[in-house]
């Protein structure tokens, strides 16, 4: 049983005014939606609410206006997109409070969707200014939050609402609790984390979150060359953060004392150049030269973690393994996610992953379809698996 509030727990919602905070942050080319993901994951709860008899008025935000309306950010270049992804018409306000937005909202009937202007063309809404979120209130009945991807914000649609009105997580927003909540809070163990990315300055507080938590730990990608080289080993002109050795050193004991399993490469892919379809060569991770680049996880690697993901029940995934973006140094990260998949749709693994990287890694390995939950939430995802309260998460929680 979940512990959050759900639509389950709201009852008939026929005539009410459903305030619906929905992630319509959707990328864009002039005035094409380029990846309309995001608005297909909320079109399920919009039906279910608007075929209720429902009257769903959507709150959201677009950009970083900073408080002022900004015609970039707009959001009535979404509501094409939109209404075609939905099938139904959907209207739209100049505003999300005032005279403009209530109405639009009296016009409505049972069943009507309604998406209100930008959020945050108001200062109120991120400072979550109680007069604000009174003026939000005043056009609803009933608050749903459907928006995780903001969820680490306290802002006046996100949090505010939720104290103020009968607040509840709506279908998108419920899976992505239901499965954190089985990736990490309450997982089948062994549990897994495979954290790839970068740098390890971004993750430490995730790094020495996780140890604690799980079973084994995966680090790769140039996160793993600053562990590397803590170890004494070489890494060449490899990206590496040498400063965060004693970082890396610490978050190494600390796993050891938690008797979480690291697992780092035991051989790279390793190029002179910083280029798709360089000149490469595999070699042990004691091998680099001084000229050398490590751009990829070697095979034994990809072994070892596939290995490790075999003797798993729960794998939680947050970023790739090397240089996905540049072939052939994708190998690793297309082999390990893969791997994940076959055990995955086998039955064997419950897998969630998540983070922008992460999700097109998985993508471009063709199998994000196939793991258990792919959270497109970005920074929420990642202060979740960082042990951080989560605001518009928490005003759901059921206090019961």
């Amino acid at each position: 049983m979940t512990a959050f509030r759900t639509l389950d727990d709201a009852g008939s919602l026929q005539g009410k005014r459903v305030l619906l905070r929905v992630d319509l942050n959707v990328p864009m080319e002039g005035a094409r939606v380029t990846d309309a993901t995001r608005i297909e994951r909320i079109v399920p709860t919009i039906r279910e609410i608007a075929d209720g008899g429902g009257r769903v008025v959507l709150l959201a935000h677009f950009g970083r206006p900073k408080g002022k309306p900004v015609v970039a950010d707009s959001l009535k270049q979404v509501v094409s997109a939109l209404s075609d992804r939905l099938g139904r018409p959907v209207a739209f306000a100049e505003d999300c409070i005032g005279e403009a937005a209530s109405s639009a909202i009296s016009a409505l009937k049972d069943g009507d969707v309604l998406l209100l202007e930008n959020t945050r063309f108001h200062s109120g809404e991120e400072t979550n200014e109680t007069g604000f979120v009174a003026a939000l209130a005043a056009n609803g009945d009933v608050f749903v939050n459907e928006a995780f991807s903001a969820a680490h914000r306290a802002h006046a649609s996100t949090e505010g609402l939720a104290h103020v009105l009968p607040a509840y997580a709506g279908r998108l927003m419920q899976a992505e609790l239901d499965a954190l909540t089985k990736g990490l809070e309450a997982p089948s163990r062994p549990v897994i984390a495979l954290v790839g990315g970068a740098k390890v300055s971004s993750k430490i507080d995730l790094l020495q979150n996780l140890v604690a938590k799980v079973d084994m730990l995966v680090i790769g990608g140039g996160m793993a060359n600053t562990f590397l080289h803590a170890q004494g080993k070489a890494v060449g002109k490899s990206l590496c953060e040498k400063d965060l050795a004693e970082t890396a050193l610490r978050i190494l004991d600390a796993a050891a004392s938690a008797k979480c399993r690291i697992i780092l490469p035991v051989d790279a892919v390793v190029a002179a150049e910083f280029k798709a379809n360089a000149a490469h060569e595999t070699v042990g991770v004691d091998a680099v030269s001084e000229t050398g680049m490590i751009l990829d996880a070697g095979p034994a690697s990809v072994a070892e973690i596939d290995a490790a993901i075999d003797e798993a029940a729960t794998l939680v995934w947050n970023g790739p393994l090397g240089a996905f973006e540049l072939t052939p140094f994708d190998a690793a990260t297309v082999a390990a996610a893969r791997h994940a998949a076959e055990r995955t749709m086998a039955g064997k693994l419950v897998s969630v992953a998540g983070g922008g990287d992460t999700v097109a890694a998985l993508n471009h390995a063709g199998v994000a379809d196939d793991f258990s939950y792919v959270s497109t939430a970005g920074g929420a995802f990642l202060e979740w698996l960082e042990g951080k309260v989560l605001p518009g998460v928490e005003a759901l929680r059921d206090k019961g």
